[in-house]
């Protein structure tokens, strides 16, 4: 999440760009028009002040965050629309656990997670070397119950508490590693669908990055996955929070819109929405539907492709 405000841009287009590629390739590229999408982006809601962080649950419903309100909705199955929680620590990014919990990274300062039955909250990871996180930003859980999270500078206290931005890992049991150090604003995290490469794309900088797991939170050297398409006279410019599909294209969020790759690193093409987005998730009745979290609205684009299903409650 960056709360730097750009002009809104327009619906759908459809390009074909390529990045850097790594040396294996796929025996088939599937193009943008195979995955989607089907009709027109639909707003759903608005209104609000900053949205971020889309969470599907296996029900059909839809969390998502304002993070200026701190609040956490909910967007059920038949459209309805409540929030669950207020005082929510100003939380970011969500994420659906196997044991039915909502995890969410609180930008002040620590990963928690809720309890969506009972309403109870725990406190997931709050320090590294006795000190607070800066603001966690952008989560995914493997299938070990272990949560990757982003610790970038947005919303954090100056001088930031942990020194730097960062990326960790904490295990089921609360053991918290520092992984990544080295980058601008780790923003977006996510695993590929056979959890054998973490992506993280800053806000700082325009190159995505790609990082072999050897097991988990355990990482092997990074490198180069993509450099995202820039609007024109700008450089240096990073995406948001990123989502995956069952083939394991990446679509990310950026001033542009979504930006969708193949898992080569090769961009399929851009889909566009009224607001710039934030963060992006797949869901709806057959996960089939993106749902984008942008500024001040919440928009659904109809998708011909599956999203990836992490583990999670049914």
């Amino acid at each position: 999440m960056n709360l730097s405000s750009h002009h809104p841009i327009g619906f759908l287009v459809a390009v074909a760009v390529t990045c850097m590629l790594p040396t294996t390739s796929l025996s088939q590229t599937i193009s943008l028009a195979e995955l989607g999408p089907v009709g027109q982006v639909q707003k759903v809601h608005g209104g609000f002040s900053f949205t971020e962080g889309p969470a599907s649950h296996a029900d059909g419903s839809i969390y998502f965050t304002d993070i200026p309100t701190a609040r956490i909705h909910r967007l059920a199955p038949d459209g309805t629309l409540s929030v669950l929680q207020e005082s929510s620590g100003h939380a970011n990014g969500l994420m659906l656990a196997a044991n039915g919990e909502l995890f969410k990274c609180e930008m002040d300062g620590k990963v928690t997670a809720l309890n969506l039955d009972t309403m109870q909250q725990r406190i997931v990871a709050s320090t590294f070397g006795g000190k607070r996180f800066n603001a966690p930003n952008d989560l995914v859980i493997d299938k070990a119950g272990g949560v990757y999270f982003a610790d970038p500078h947005f919303r954090a206290p100056q001088p930031l508490p942990q020194g730097k931005t960062c990326v960790y890992y904490v295990t089921a049991t609360g053991k918290v590693t520092r992984l990544i150090d080295n980058l601008k604003a780790p923003n977006g995290v996510i695993l590929s669908p056979d959890e054998k490469t973490l992506y993280v794309i800053p806000s700082g900088q325009a190159e995505m990055m790609a990082y072999p797991v050897m097991g988990p939170g355990e990482l092997g050297a990074g490198r180069l996955f993509c450099q995202l398409k820039q609007r024109a006279g700008q450089s240096g410019r990073g995406g948001d929070g990123v989502t995956v599909d069952q083939f394991g294209n990446l679509y990310i969020a950026s001033s542009l819109g979504l930006q969708v790759f193949n898992r080569t690193g090769q961009m399929l093409g851009l889909l566009e929405f009224p607001e710039q987005p934030a963060n992006v998730t797949f869901g709806g009745p057959q996960g089939k539907t993106l749902f984008v979290t942008a500024r001040t609205g919440l928009y659904k684009l109809e998708m011909k492709v599956t999203g990836h299903l992490f583990a999670r409650s049914h």
